[in-house]
């Protein structure tokens, strides 16, 4: 699943080719993605100049001077530039054609993305409105964390992973955060220092600020705007590597499962 990383390079890769630009129009061949398209949109969108492109978590926001769309990657979407308009595929759901000729085409085979409609008050939408801070501003802080876990049995990972406390940091780079700072996947949110929050927040903050310098990490499906994958990948240090040494100790990284999701740690150096 597109993560953080994923979703703020894709906004990067896009903000030269969109900013400034004006939507010639929406060309819609699915309305049926994980929340219907809004009926009308096509007619918000045509001819409307493009201000920004923001993001919220792991939302993308369009910024027009008549409200702002929301678009979300989902598990297996993609936004990609390209010359013209090429005949489309099977799960190429909707362009965003520009005054320039280029077209920004939706892709997403599992239909777990999104195109919404969020108004001139974006932040107020529902979906964005109950989100934690973003972790690489300085609302994230350990002192913050700290507060938020307090008496929380919740083990830290899950706990980190959930987007009403700090918004975007997904498994991958939650695993390799906890890595990162000594602390194990399983170890209660509630029971960890101020000080070991700290340490927390500025390993999340590093593997962030490293995975987005990289273009993002690609295991199966993630392209950024341009068409390029990402290279993260090639530089976790235990998500997915079950079984292999340990880069810093050599003892062999685990897997557990935690909330149905995969947390790949060192026993050793994870306490």
């Amino acid at each position: 699943m597109p993560e953080l990383p994923e979703v703020e390079t894709t906004r990067r890769g896009l903000m030269p080719w969109m900013e400034g630009h004006r939507i010639r129009r929406l060309v819609l061949r699915n309305r049926q993605l994980r929340w219907p398209v809004p009926e009308g949109l096509e007619e918000l969108l045509r001819d409307a100049p493009v201000r920004a492109i923001g993001r919220r978590g792991k939302y993308l926001l369009l910024e027009t001077p008549r409200g702002t769309a929301l678009v979300h990657l989902g598990m297996s979407g993609s936004l990609r530039v390209l010359e013209g308009t090429p005949p489309a595929g099977r799960h190429e759901h909707f362009d965003i054609l520009l005054d320039d000729g280029h077209c920004i085409r939706f892709t997403d085979p599992r239909r777990f993305g999104a195109l919404l409609w969020a108004g001139t008050e974006p932040l107020a939408h529902p979906l964005l409105a109950r989100l934690g801070p973003e972790p690489l501003e300085a609302g994230f802080s350990g002192d913050y964390l700290w507060q938020r876990a307090r008496r929380r049995r919740m083990a830290i990972k899950p706990f980190l992973m959930d987007a009403g406390i700090v918004v975007g940091v997904g498994n991958i780079y939650a695993s390799e955060a906890l890595f990162a700072a000594g602390l194990s996947p399983r170890r209660a949110a509630g029971r960890i220092s101020r000080a070991d929050m700290a340490r927390l927040v500025a390993a999340v903050r590093a593997v962030l600020e490293r995975a987005i310098a990289e273009g993002g990490t690609t295991l199966r499906d993630f392209r950024h705007g341009t068409g390029e994958p990402g290279y993260f990948a090639q530089e976790l240090a235990v998500y997915g590597r079950e079984g292999q040494a340990c880069p810093a100790c050599g003892s062999a990284i685990r897997r557990i499962t935690q909330g149905q999701r995969s947390s790949f740690f060192c026993p050793a150096c994870q306490r």
